[in-house]
């Protein structure tokens, strides 16, 4: 079997493993990111850049090039209740260098970072490239079985990639993490999330809105030109809705926004319906010799907050600080050292953001589905609600938690640049050159 070799194997190219392998590139070290994809240009919903990783791109000296993306900025987030709104975060009360979040289709800021990684000469990013298991060395982790993927999901003839550090980054789904035989964790998760769009129109409510009532419970994220959707279901109950006619899901999101009743046709089929199954979890362990898990592929975040792209990314600057020196040495004793204490540092951060996830699944979501169940709707609103509606100050902490969290990470001294200049920054030559265009299930907001 064929072999090659790199100092670092970073196994998916989400914004996790991008990020990593751009800081480890900066950094001296040979890195190989592999992902499965021919490119970037799929339908993510998670498609949101945080006010801490806005930060870390001016860190990076990367600012000039994002300015340039179709973003839209988030400053606010509101809850409508049956009694009215209520501001629930304010962004602008965070003294950050970029109070928001911004709402960009994830594969313009994956060809971004890939564009400037790209510029580092020991940066390599392989696409079309599917890994399909762990190398052994005795009790190590020594590389990855690999296979080129074709157009149609086919794979081609396994080779090797041996590494001195493997790095799933491969999402909640992680093939590395269930071959590893690492420990999970699990937490009980009453709710799944239906993603759809609706079209905005001039006038509508901006930034992010939560709908609550009737025992639902709705998300809008606004995205210049249409809403990006979510309904929080119960577990499990996916097919049940889907064994009816899609007006259904029309009806329920008309009854609790009479306003948006006139575009309710824009969802045309259970097709256009995306379902995203919720998991909360994390691995007990993050890491065996040779092997390091990071973001979703380490732990599993609800989609409450929206927070699970930013921890991703906080995880690999914290790997990405302490790992460079130890694999510029070729040092694998200490290498495992610095995986190792990348949980230490993370831990705290993960465990407080899915300790508030699993408290708002038991003590808010699940009382609404089950209200919903039994058509016995509580219309109390949640006291944390009624807090923040008497004591707008504390629109600051919701702020902090989503946007920055509970502990944000810089870039390493040795990683930061000047600000760069623009290169192609809208992912023109990406599009062009893989000959295929953006998904069509919604235009790309324009920037605000």
């Amino acid at each position: 079997m064929a072999q090659e070799r790199t100092t670092c194997c970073v196994v998916g190219g989400g914004p996790a493993g991008m990020i990593l392998g751009l800081l480890l590139a900066r950094g001296g070290v040979e890195v190989t990111v592999l992902e499965k994809h021919a490119d970037f240009l799929r339908d993510f919903r998670g498609d949101t850049v945080h006010t801490s990783t806005l930060t870390l791109l001016d860190e990076l000296g990367l600012w000039p090039r994002f300015e340039q993306l179709p973003y839209r900025a988030l400053t606010k987030a509101r809850i409508r209740l049956d009694s009215g709104d209520v501001d629930f975060a304010d962004m602008t009360r965070l003294r950050q260098p970029h109070p928001m979040v911004a709402m960009v289709p994830q594969w313009h800021l994956l060809d971004m970072l890939a564009t400037a990684a790209a510029e580092e000469p020991t940066f390599t990013l392989r696409m079309s490239t599917e890994v399909t298991g762990l190398v052994r060395d005795g009790d190590r982790v020594a590389g990855v079985r690999l296979a080129d993927r074709a157009e149609d999901g086919s794979l081609g003839p396994e080779s090797e990639l041996a590494a001195d550090l493997v790095v799933a980054c491969d999402g909640r789904d992680s093939r590395l993490s269930a071959d590893s035989g690492l420990p999970l964790y699990r937490y009980h998760v009453p709710l799944d999330v239906e993603w759809f769009r609706v079209p905005r129109r001039e006038g509508d409510p901006e930034g992010g809105l939560g709908r609550v009532g009737r025992g639902r419970f709705l998300v809008f994220l606004d995205r210049g030109d249409y809403y990006q959707c979510a309904l929080i279901i119960g577990k499990g109950t996916d097919a049940r809705l889907r064994s009816g006619d899609v007006q259904g899901l029309r009806d329920l999101v008309a009854g609790m926004n009479p306003w948006m009743a006139d575009r309710l046709d824009a969802i045309g089929s259970w097709d256009e319906v995306k379902l995203l199954e919720v998991t909360l979890d994390r691995l007990k362990r993050w890491s065996v010799p040779g092997l390091l898990c990071l973001g979703d592929a380490a732990h599993a975040m609800s989609p409450v907050g929206g927070v699970g792209i930013n921890l991703a990314i906080q995880d690999a600057v914290a790997a990405g600080r302490v790992l460079a020196g130890p694999l510029r040495a070729g040092d694998d004793a200490a290498t495992d050292r610095a995986a190792a204490s990348v949980q230490r540092r993370r831990t705290v951060p993960t465990v407080l953001t899915q300790t508030l996830q699993d408290l708002a699944h038991r003590r808010v979501v699940a009382p609404l589905l089950s209200a919903e169940a039994t058509d016995q709707v509580d219309t109390r609103v949640p006291w944390p609600i009624r807090m923040i509606e008497r004591f707008p100050v504390l629109q600051w902490l919701p702020a902090r938690l989503v946007g920055v969290g509970a502990l944000p990470e810089h870039a390493p001294a040795w990683a930061r640049r000047a600000p760069m200049p623009v290169v192609d920054a809208s992912g023109a030559s990406s599009l062009a050159s893989s000959g295929r265009k953006a998904p069509s299930s919604g235009p790309v907001s324009p920037r605000a």
